[in-house]
């Protein structure tokens, strides 16, 4: 027999599987919550206890969920011979083509979040999301440039998932092309930092002698 949580979590999936499907259609509101309820076969009440939070409950199950399916697929072991911004190219074509199949519940999704009263939800998820990749990658860093490299790289996902979400081409190459070009722009604003602070360690290295020089020449 199955114990509390595992039926929680099974239940959990069934009501997601149902919200997912009806969701190009019904969005994901409350309405569509209702209505996922019914036809997972549970009942409202049994879809409020599995998610309290109701249909945003469900809404941060799946976008947890797409982040460990991107997460699975980066365990490959010929990415390890890619260098950090391939991984990381990688990782965001992994977190969309998981999406793929469901490319309107995608849209709907983003229309439900931009609504304010999910503006939290919405931030904390495109953070994870953000995290995930980087970590997916191999980016292990507890600096300030902690925060630096998931907020750029937060910008970057969420403009390559509206851009995706209109892509027409074959294998939505204009996607990842679009995708290659932010984030080639992210590692020379990476290059120019790290010259700059390689050049501000070269003066204070150089700065005694140098006034040692011109002491002597005076």
């Amino acid at each position: 027999m199955m114990d509390a949580q595992a039926k929680r979590e099974t239940l959990r999936a069934k009501i997601h599987a149902a919200m997912l499907k009806n969701a190009p259609f019904d969005g994901w509101g409350e309405a569509a919550f209702a209505r996922a309820a019914k036809d997972s076969g549970q009942g409202l009440e049994a879809a409020e206890r599995a998610f309290p939070e109701g249909a945003s409950g469900v809404i941060e199950y799946h976008l947890r969920a797409a982040d460990q399916r991107m997460l699975e697929a980066m365990k490959s072991g010929r990415l390890r011979r890619l260098k950090l911004g391939e991984k990381i190219a990688q990782a965001v074509r992994a977190r969309l083509e998981a999406a793929a199949p469901h490319r309107e519940a995608t849209r709907r999704l983003l229309l439900e979040l931009a609504r304010p009263r999910h503006a939290r939800l919405a931030a904390t998820s495109l953070a994870r999301t953000s995290d995930a990749i980087w970590r997916a990658a191999g980016d292990r860093s507890t600096d300030f440039s902690y925060y630096t490299k998931r907020a750029s790289l937060g910008a970057i996902y969420a403009a390559t998932l509206l851009y995706w979400l209109n892509d027409d081409s074959e294998g939505s190459a204009d996607s990842w092309a679009f995708l290659d070009r932010r984030l080639a722009g992210i590692r020379r604003i990476a290059k120019l930092r790290r010259r700059a602070e390689e050049g501000l360690d070269a003066l204070k290295t150089g700065a005694p002698f140098l006034a040692k020089i011109l002491r002597r020449a005076a």
